[in-house]
């Protein structure tokens, strides 16, 4: 059987979830930040992923939230729905929700909370039985840094082979183990790069695409990563590449979410506080993100 005609081709940000002070969700900033995002050629959008805090999140929020961003998402862009939880009944009943919300395809990350136990035969089997189960296309979610758990390219060639198993969104960052995922996977199994940090690698090395969080706040700078691969400016692209890589740790590993909901309200997007335990950042690292972006050329 042939895999849903899906592509993921192209630059997807993965939307942070506004809160208001309250620590309630602020649908209204979803929208308009979703307005000022429309105006960019992104491929779509990641709603409650790693960066939108899924794990401080209902299942009724999440759903409310896809039900908004789908609203406001032009039909002709993806609305990928993060629906991984960590048993197999929860994570096929949210994808479910999901799909009725209107979502094209479901991220489904790597259960964690028993990782001894979570090796390529457990997880692969956790995909085939949300994939049986799901009317939307499935993408693995791999993200050691969260997760503490890594899904080896041979495990992932093997999950692939079930035709509503459509791609990847690969955040650890080891180009062989990326370059393996696509060599085993077939190419009918479209691998993203989770990190604007090593996007222009992971293109030359047979990604499709990227969800990343630097396109919340330089999507012309990732789209033109992408863009001038594709027309084979690859001095240029990796130019840019390394240009943006002091920007993308700063809202990544260095900062974190923190880091990016600071960095969108000082480009007039809403950002807003994160969910507590998390903690917003101090005066201090405020100004480090501000100068960051300045020497980015992200602000003037």
């Amino acid at each position: 059987m042939q895999k849903p005609a899906i592509s993921l081709r192209g630059v997807f940000p993965p939307v942070p979830t506004p809160f208001d002070k309250e620590g309630g969700i602020a649908y209204p900033a979803l929208v308009a930040n979703l307005e000022r995002w429309n105006r960019y050629p992104l491929a779509g959008y990641v709603i409650a992923g790693s960066n939108g805090e899924a794990p401080y999140l209902t299942d009724d929020e999440r759903v409310r939230l896809f039900k908004t961003a789908r609203a406001w998402i032009p039909g002709d862009r993806l609305l990928i729905a993060g629906t991984g939880c960590e048993s197999t009944q929860q994570t096929i009943a949210l994808t479910r929700r999901a799909a009725g919300a209107g979502a094209d395809a479901a991220l489904v990350v790597t259960p964690h909370y028993y990782a001894s136990k979570m090796g390529g035969d457990a997880l692969v089997r956790h995909y085939q039985a949300v994939a049986d189960a799901s009317t939307i296309p499935i993408l693995i979610y791999n993200v050691p840094k969260f997760t503490h758990v890594n899904l080896e390219a041979s495990a992932i060639a093997r999950a692939a082979q079930h035709p509503n198993i459509v791609g990847i969104k690969d955040t650890g960052g080891d180009m062989a183990q990326l370059a393996n995922t696509v060599r085993l996977a077939g190419p009918d199994f479209q691998v993203l790069a989770g990190s604007a940090g090593f996007f222009f690698a992971a293109l030359v090395l047979g990604a499709v695409g990227g969800i990343l969080a630097l396109a919340n706040i330089a999507p012309l700078q990732a789209i033109e990563i992408y863009r001038l691969y594709q027309a084979g400016a690859w001095d240029e692209a990796a130019a840019l590449q390394r240009k943006m890589i002091p920007v993308n740790s700063a809202v990544t590993a260095r900062f974190d979410i923190a880091g990016l909901k600071a960095a969108l309200d000082m480009l007039d997007y809403y950002g807003g506080p994160v969910r507590p335990p998390l903690t917003d950042l101090s005066l201090g690292d405020r100004e480090a993100v501000h100068a960051i972006l300045v020497e980015g050329g992200i602000l003037p």
